[in-house]
Parts: C-alpha cells; structure tokens; sequence
C-alpha cells in the first residue's frame, strides 16, 4: 500500500504543476483590476480635436500636371543661370578694361623715328612709354673703337655687334643701369655717355666701362622700316 500512495501522490503533484500556469493566464487576463484600467484611459490631449481645426491647403495645390510644373522649373532655374552669367560677364569684362592700358599708353607703345633727320655723329633723345632714348649716329672711327675694346676687361661684357643692328646707329634706354639717373651724351673718359649723379663712364657703344653702374645701357626693342625709318617698340 505504501508505494501505491506514494506514486499517487507523486502523480498528483505532477498534475497540479502542469494545470497552475494555465490558471494562473485566466487569473491574470480576468482580474478586474486590469479590465478597469484599460477600460479606463484618456488621452492626455482630451477636448483638443474638438476644439483644433486643420487648415486647409487646397488653394495652394497647383492645378497643372506634374510635368507641367517641372518644365515651369526648369524654365525658372535656365532663366537664373542665363541672367547670372550674363552679369559675371559684364563684370570681367569691366575689370579688364580698367587693368588695360589706356589710350595715351597705347600711342607711345611704338614710337617712329625719321633718321634722315639726325647727322653723322649726332645724339638724339627722344621719350618712349615714359623714358628716354638715345639714339646715335655713329661715325666710321667710333664704330671702330666700339670694336677695338678687349670684351673680357669690361664688367658687363658684349660685343658691339651684339649691341646693334646697323653699325651706324645706336638706339639705348638713356637710364643710368645704378640709381635710374640720364647720363649726359658725348661726355665721361670714354668718349660716350657719363652719369654726373654717381660718376658711371659708358663708351661709345654704351658698355660702362668705370663707375658703380652694374651694367650696360639698355638696349630696348627696335626695328628698321622703309625710308629710314626707325620704328621703336
């Protein structure tokens, strides 16, 4: 009898562990406590949608097609572009034509000279883009002392022939190459130019050949034209 009432018990426990949860759900899904809370929520917003009112958009929806309206858009932005680089042109191209140079600069870009007018051993200066230039008619005898100068003794050193093109005439930027002062012409131990402020002695080719001036005169950009013209610049 015993072990048949313990194996009863022992099925009976088992019994009474397998119903328990199921109970326990109905215990849980019935409790009043439960069904009176959810029963009885608000919303914290109580009485707003009878007194909120939507506003209404409708008069604002376009009434076109949707293609419509973005070919409307696309008009609008091509037209915007179009306007803005028209305005960025006009503004380059004011801010080149102020960086140009003006009218008057331009005239004396190239200047024109009548060589005819200027006698054998004779210095002419006249003023281009604001300097002057020297322009002279070399004799037979300066041409040969121009030629007759050791190259290796001067501080600056160039030949005569690499200083002009015609022998006879000799065209330079009358600016003293130390301090930009205008050497005086037929004058200085050289029988060429001298500069008074500093005491440069340049020859007959315009080489300095004493004094502090680093180098040779200038020799600017020339060319000769038809009719003994020489046209500077």
């Amino acid at each position: 009898m015993a072990p048949l009432t313990t194996a009863s018990r022992v099925l009976a426990r088992s019994a009474a562990l397998r119903m328990a949860p199921a109970a326990h759900v109905r215990a849980l899904s019935t409790s009043p406590a439960l069904a009176s809370a959810s029963s009885s929520f608000e919303s914290p917003f109580k009485g707003e949608s009878t007194s909120s009112k939507i506003p209404s958009f409708g008069k604002y929806v376009s009434k076109g097609s949707g293609a419509t309206n973005q070919i409307i858009s696309y008009f609008m932005v091509g037209t915007m572009g179009a306007i803005s680089a028209a305005g960025a042109k006009s503004t380059v191209q004011e801010f080149l034509k102020n960086m140009a140079a003006s009218a008057d600069v331009l005239a004396m870009a190239k200047v024109e000279v009548d060589l005819a007018a200027i006698p054998e051993g004779k210095n002419v200066i006249i003023k281009w883009r604001g300097k002057p230039v020297f322009i002279r008619h070399r004799t037979a005898g300066e041409i040969d002392e121009a030629n007759q100068v050791n190259i290796a003794s001067l501080r600056d050193p160039e030949a005569d022939a690499d200083r002009v093109k015609k022998p006879e005439w000799l065209v330079m930027v009358g600016v003293c190459t130390h301090l930009g002062c205008v050497p005086i012409g037929e004058a200085g131990d050289f029988g060429g130019w001298f500069c008074p402020c500093h005491g440069s002695h340049y020859d007959i080719s315009g080489r300095i050949r004493r004094g502090p001036a680093p180098l040779n005169l200038e020799i600017p950009a020339y060319d000769f034209g038809d009719d003994d013209k020489l046209v500077i610049g």
